[in-house]
Order: C-alpha cells, then sequence, then structure tokens
C-alpha cells in the first residue's frame, strides 16, 4: 500500500515563509509526476505546482516568483518552498505523486496540510 505523508504547514504571517515535504512511501515501484495542489474554504481544489521526474516544473500564474518546487528522487520526496506569503495563500495544501504500483500508475494524495497566512 503506498502512502503520502505530507508535514511543514502552519501559521506564518504575511511576507513569511514555509517549506511543505510531502514523502511517498510503501510497495511503489515508481513516481512519476508529483505536484501539490491547495483548496480554499468555498473554492475548487486548483493546482499549484508541479514536477516530473526529470525535473520539469510548472507553476500557477498566482505563485511564479514565490514558489518553488523540487524532489528528491532517492527518498520519493516533493518539497514546495513558500516564499512571500499573502493572506491569499491560505488553504489546506495536498501533495499529489503519480505512482507505478506492480504495472499500473495511478494518482495518489496525501491528507493535506493546513497553511494559513494572517497577521
Amino acid at each position: 500500500q503506498v502512502q503520502l505523508a505530507e508535514s511543514g504547514g502552519g501559521l506564518v504571517q504575511p511576507g513569511g515563509s514555509l517549506r511543505l515535504s510531502c514523502a511517498a512511501s510503501g510497495s511503489l515501484l515508481s513516481i512519476n509526476a508529483m505536484g501539490w495542489y491547495r483548496q480554499a474554504p468555498g473554492k475548487q481544489r486548483e493546482l499549484v505546482a508541479s514536477i516530473t521526474s526529470i525535473g520539469y516544473t510548472y507553476y500557477a500564474d498566482s505563485v511564479k516568483g514565490r514558489f518553488t518546487i523540487s524532489r528528491d528522487n532517492a527518498k520519493n520526496t516533493v518539497y514546495l518552498q513558500m516564499n512571500s506569503l499573502k493572506p491569499e495563500d491560505t488553504a489546506v495544501y495536498y501533495c499529489n505523486a503519480h505512482i507505478t504500483v506492480i504495472s499500473k500508475e495511478d494518482p495518489y494524495w496525501g491528507q493535506g496540510t493546513q497553511v494559513t497566512v494572517s497577521s
């Protein structure tokens, strides 16, 4: 069974920084793309950033220049460094990974971690 474990959320003042981590564990064969989504109250879940297995990245316009996604393939871990945080970044952040178990690739989700940006 594959699990994604997130950490690093919390309360931060506007302009501050946080670093989210998400580690995959279990009987996995390989990990393809990994990414971070977020969902604010009353809004749909949206893609924040993603990274392929060879390091190609995508960022939503709202976070370009402020957030950086990276991954450590040896540790099956993806990170999201969030700088210059704004109140509108407040949301539950979810890790997503496309993981192959035996011979089939499926998307997996973490449990979510709360990020609150407030003074």
